[in-house]
């Protein structure tokens, strides 16, 4: 299983043109947040400008490069506040960097059949890391899976990506879950 060190070198060699995420959890505790989580529950106005801006850089990189990093967030809504967290605080600020986000909701669309209930990436069409997370949202490690599972995981992704809608309509439908307010 890949640490945080291994995920990073399996994106350096794997990763040339595009990146695919499904998330499928409701929380994800991880170190990367940078204490993100926990502000903004105490009300601040923002993300860490350093830590963010350095993934906003990265992202605007890579797609000036050419490369998309794509998601797709499986949620049954009313939201989380960590769900409402990750959207306000990340997917809302990413978009405008680059990243292609879409939001698949179960409670207004049905589950696609071929949808699995884990997290994995898609690198390159050609590359698969299975995501492990603990019972709060903390990260385990990944598992590449082998070629034997490649057409399974494209189905899911091709299943997942026509079932979601862009994050920038999902979120203008959804104003009450906008902290504003919410608060």
């Amino acid at each position: 299983m890949l640490d945080e060190h291994g995920l990073d070198e399996f994106f350096t060699a794997h990763f040339h043109r595009t990146a695919f995420r499904l998330e499928v959890r409701d929380q994800y505790a991880v170190a990367s947040d940078g204490g993100d989580f926990a502000r903004y529950l105490a009300g601040e106005d923002r993300p860490d400008a350093a830590r963010k801006n350095a993934w906003l850089d990265e992202l605007r990189a890579d797609t000036a490069a050419g490369k998309r990093w794509q998601w797709v967030h499986v949620v049954r809504g009313p939201l989380s506040d960590y769900l409402r967290y990750a959207f306000e605080w990340g997917y809302a600020i990413n978009i405008h960097a680059g990243a292609d986000v879409r939001v698949l909701d179960l409670a207004e669309h049905p589950r696609p059949v071929s949808l699995p209930d884990e997290d994995f990436w898609l690198l390159d069409d050609q590359a698969v890391l299975i995501m492990h997370y603990g019972d709060g949202g903390e990260f385990l490690g990944a598992d590449p899976a082998g070629p034997a599972g490649l057409a399974r995981y494209r189905r899911a992704r091709d299943a997942a990506w026509d079932a979601a809608e862009p994050f920038a309509a999902y979120w203008a439908r959804h104003p009450g879950y906008h902290r504003a307010r919410v608060a």
